[in-house]
């Protein structure tokens, strides 16, 4: 599975980015045959915005954005959305 970042007006540190790439490998596993995930990490003045697009085959694309005044929390809240859409998806899939 390939994870492309983009910033747009924003410096990440690696550890963030590390942290992304970590959880996204972990729910993506939930999906079958994932095949990429976009992270876009965005701030607009004192807004820092995090979404994650994960795509797979034969499922729509799962959109989760999280909002903050740090990336940290966005980052959190959209991985946290993200893990509920997955599994959402799992259960009607079946």
């Amino acid at each position: 599975m390939e994870i492309i970042f983009h910033a747009h007006n924003a410096p990440i540190p690696d550890r963030l980015r590390k942290r992304a790439e970590i959880a996204v490998k972990r729910i993506s596993s939930r999906l079958t045959r994932a095949v990429d995930a976009i992270v876009r990490f965005e701030q607009d003045g004192p807004v820092k915005r995090v979404e994650i697009v994960l795509s797979a085959p034969r499922h729509p694309k799962v959109v989760a954005l999280g909002e903050g005044k740090f990336y940290g929390p966005a980052l959190t809240t959209a991985i946290d959305r993200l893990g509920s859409q997955v599994r959402k998806l799992r259960r009607n899939h079946k």
